[in-house]
C-alpha cells in the first residue's frame, strides 16, 4: 500500500500529469467555447447543429485538422478522469468533495468517449438519443418515476453550480493568486452552468409527468426552449455568453489547477 501511494505522489507530482490536466482543462474549456457559439448562432437562426457537448465536438471535427484535435481533446479529457480517480484515491476528500470528484470525473469520462465517437465517426444526435431512452423508460411502469428523480438529480446539480458561483466555492479548485477578472469569468461562468443544469432537469421532470418523450432533449432542447420564449434570443445570447465565460475561465483554471 505504501508503495502505491509513493508511486500515485510521484505521479501526482510529475511535469507530464500537470501537463495532461492543463491539457483537459483547456480541452473542456473549447468544449464550452464551442457551446456557446453555436448558442449564439441558434439565438439569431444561424445554426443546423446540436446546442450540446456533441454538437460542439462535431462542430470541432468540421474545422481544419478537427480530426487531430478531437483526439487531443478525448486524451485531455481522459486524463481528467484519471486526475479525479487519483483525487479519491488518494487526495484525503472529505464527502463533498468525493461526490463532486466523481460527477466530474463522470462528465469528463462521458465527453471524452463523445469525443471518440465523433473522432472515429460513429457519433449521433444526443438529443435523439436522450428522447428514445426517455421513452423506452416510460414504457415500464416506474419509468416515469425514475425520469423525474433523473430530472431532480440535475436540477440540484445546478442549484450546486449556482451555490459555487455565488460563494466563489470555485476557487478551491485553484492554488496561487488569480485576478478579479478570472474570478469574475468563474461566477459568470457557473452561473451560466447552474441555469442550463436546472433547465435540462426541469425538462427532464416535466417530460415525464407529462408523458411526452420529445420534452427530454438535454441541453440542446433546454436551449432551444429559452429561444422560444419572450426576447428569447436575447436570453439564450447572455445565457451563451455565460457558458463562453466559463470556457475561458476553465483556461485560467488550466494554469492555476489543484492536483
Amino acid at each position: 500500500m505504501r508503495n502505491q501511494s509513493s508511486t500515485a505522489h510521484e505521479v501526482r507530482h510529475s511535469r507530464w500529469y500537470g501537463v495532461a490536466v492543463t491539457v483537459g482543462l483547456i480541452a473542456y474549456g473549447v468544449v464550452f467555447l464551442l457551446i456557446a457559439w453555436i448558442a449564439l448562432q441558434l439565438a439569431w437562426g444561424k445554426s443546423s447543429e446540436e446546442a450540446s457537448q456533441q454538437g460542439a465536438l462535431q462542430e470541432l471535427a468540421g474545422k481544419p485538422a478537427g480530426g487531430v484535435l478531437l483526439w487531443i481533446v478525448a486524451i485531455g479529457l481522459f486524463a481528467l478522469v484519471i486526475w479525479r480517480v487519483l483525487d479519491l484515491a488518494y487526495g484525503h476528500l472529505d464527502l463533498e468533495k468525493k461526490v463532486s470528484s466523481v460527477g466530474r470525473g463522470a462528465v469528463y469520462l462521458v465527453l471524452g468517449i463523445t469525443a471518440v465517437k465523433v473522432a472515429v465517426g460513429s457519433g449521433g444526435s444526443s438529443t435523439g438519443q436522450q428522447r428514445t431512452l426517455s421513452a423506452r423508460l416510460m414504457a415500464h411502469g416506474g419509468g416515469r418515476a425514475l425520469i423525474v428523480v433523473i430530472g431532480l438529480v440535475i436540477i440540484a446539480v445546478g442549484v450546486r453550480q449556482l451555490y459555487k458561483a455565488i460563494t466563489k466555492k470555485f476557487l478551491e479548485d485553484l492554488v496561487g493568486g488569480v485576478s478579479e477578472g478570472t474570478i469574475l469569468l468563474g461566477r459568470i461562468g457557473y452561473a451560466a452552468k447552474g441555469v442550463s443544469f436546472i433547465l435540462v432537469g426541469a425538462l427532464f421532470a416535466w417530460a415525464a409527468i407529462d408523458y411526452d418523450p420529445q420534452k427530454a432533449g438535454g441541453l440542446d432542447t433546454a436551449l432551444r426552449t429559452v429561444k422560444d420564449q419572450p426576447f428569447g434570443p436575447v436570453l439564450l445570447t447572455i445565457l451563451a455568453l455565460g457558458l463562453a465565460a466559463f470556457g475561458i475561465y476553465a483556461f485560467a483554471w488550466s494554469r492555476n489547477a489543484r492536483t
